[in-house]
């Protein structure tokens, strides 16, 4: 592993309990960052915390990131615990249902959408005065590959990807000048929990497009998301960095 500094940092992970989440939460505590992680499972809290036995480094905050009240109250929470917030990272999300669009409910749509795009805003929201304020910030949106291509039977989670990537975009122009960067992550497949809401189906044909021949490892978006939440990463905002095997194209 290298090391990515990340000393001194404080950094916040949502749906950092289990799968990618978790991967960044302990590859951003071995580079010495404090770590924060919102996920709105206790049990996925309780596991991550009793997994890492980092003292005051690691705490966890019960926090369903579509509740601006929820958010807020978690914000205050770690400024108290650690004075300031340096990283944020937007990882939770959902899959949603595999169904056609037509299939789709309006309900079971906005549960995506609120989720994997508002979600983030929200989250986004909520930091930024406070990391303009200090000079300093680095947030990283975890997109997808989807998001840029669009996938069948997967149109909200598509979608709402696809707005994480306009999103990331829009803030990073408007944060350029404040020394707040904002990037976002694309994985394509990459096995975690989430799988179990996806029909065998439709892993193979994520499978099948990925010219690596295998699906990523959450190690990998580990590293590439706290080099982004690194002062290494200096020059970049408002990008689309692929982790995808080499399915993108663009």
């Amino acid at each position: 592993m290298n090391k990515i500094d990340l000393e001194g940092r404080t950094a916040i992970v949502t749906g950092g309990g289990v799968g990618i989440g978790r991967a960044i939460a302990e590859r951003m505590l071995a580079s010495g960052a404090n770590v924060v992680i919102w996920d709105i499972s206790q049990d996925n809290l309780d596991a991550a915390l009793e997994a890492n036995d980092a003292g005051e480094r690691l705490q966890g905050a019960k926090v369903d990131v579509t509740d601006p009240a929820q958010i807020a109250a978690a914000r205050d929470l770690a400024l108290r615990s650690h004075d300031r917030i340096d990283i944020l990272v937007n990882n939770a999300g959902i899959a949603g249902p595999a169904k056609k669009s037509w299939e789709y409910s309006v309900e079971e749509w906005r549960a995506v959408v609120d989720l994997d795009l508002t979600g983030v805003f929200l989250c986004c929201r909520a930091v930024m005065s406070h990391m303009m304020d200090n000079g300093y910030g680095r947030i990283v949106n975890i997109a997808s590959i989807a998001g840029k291509e669009g996938n069948p039977n997967a149109s909200a989670y598509s979608a709402a990807k696809a707005g994480v990537i306009g999103l990331t975009k829009s803030l990073g122009k408007e944060l350029a000048e404040a020394g707040v960067l904002v990037n976002c992550v694309t994985p394509a497949a990459i096995r975690t929990a989430i799988f179990d809401q996806i029909t065998q189906e439709h892993v193979d044909y994520m499978l099948s497009r990925i010219p690596l021949g295998r699906l990523g490892r959450v190690d990998e978006a580990a590293a590439l998301v706290a080099w982004l939440a690194s002062e290494d990463c200096s020059f970049s905002t408002g990008g689309v960095f692929d982790l995808s095997g080499g399915r993108a194209t663009y």
